[in-house]
C-alpha cells in the first residue's frame, strides 16, 4: 500500500495521523538507524535503545518536519542526537561511581554484524584493528567516518544531519581518515 510513496508523502499521511503511514518510515529506515547508532555507541543494547528512542522522538514530532531536508537526514540527527544523549547519561554515571579505571579505557568499534551484508568480511584480525583504531578517535570525528563509510552517507546528507558547514564535515573525515591511517600503519598485521 505504500511501497510507491516517497518518504516525504509519508511523512504528510503520519502528519494526518495515519500511524500505519508512520510504521512504514520505521520499516524502512529501521535497520539503517540502528547501524548508525552502533557505530556510534558500539554496544547493541545501547544502539537498539537510541533507535527505539530516535523513532518514538521522530513521531511525537512528525508535525514539526519542515520538509527542509530529506527525511533521511532528519531521522539521522534524531538518532545522532539520541546517541549523545545516551553517551552524556553513561559519562554521567560513571562519574558518579567511584574511581576504579585500570587504566584500560580502550575502545571499540564493532560494526553491526547481523545488520550488515559485510557479516562474513568480519572475521579476522585486520578488521579488529581497523574497529579498535575507529573506536579510539574522539566522537566527532567517529560520527563523520560511521556516516560516511559505513552508512554510505553523501557529504551533504552528513552536513544536514549534523547541522554543519560541508566544509566542516569534509575537513573532519579527512582528519579522521588521517588519524585512522597513522593508527594503522603503527598496528603490526600478520599476514598467514
Amino acid at each position: 500500500m505504500f511501497i510507491n510513496l516517497s518518504d516525504e508523502q509519508l511523512v504528510e499521511l503520519a502528519v494526518s495521523d495515519n500511524s500505519e503511514a508512520f510504521g512504514e518510515i520505521v520499516r524502512r529506515w529501521e535497520r539503517k538507524i540502528f547501524a548508525l547508532c552502533f557505530g556510534m555507541l558500539g554496544r547493541e543494547d545501547d544502539a537498539g535503545d537510541a533507535a527505539q528512542e530516535a523513532f518514538i522522538a521522530a513521531y511525537r514530532n512528525i508535525k514539526n518536519f519542515r520538509g527542509e531536508a530529506k527525511v533521511s537526514s532528519w531521522l539521522h540527527r534524531i538518532a545522532v542526537n539520541q546517541c549523545l544523549t545516551i553517551k552524556r547519561r553513561q559519562k554521567t554515571r560513571a562519574e558518579d561511581f567511584l574511581d576504579t579505571d585500570d587504566g584500560s579505557e580502550e575502545r571499540t568499534f564493532v560494526a553491526a554484524a547481523h545488520y550488515s551484508p559485510a557479516r562474513t568480511a568480519e572475521k579476522g584480525e585486520r578488521l579488529n584493528i581497523v574497529r579498535q583504531a575507529v573506536g579510539a578517535l574522539p566522537g566527532d570525528l567517529r560520527e563523520v567516518i560511521v556516516m560516511k563509510e559505513f552508512e554510505e552517507m553523501t557529504f551533504q546528507e552528513i552536513s544536514e544531519t549534523l547541522e554543519l558547514p560541508l566544509s566542516t564535515v569534509k575537513s573532519r573525515l579527512y582528519t579522521a581518515l588521517k588519524q585512522l591511517r597513522m593508527k594503522l600503519e603503527r598496528t603490526p598485521v600478520e599476514v598467514v
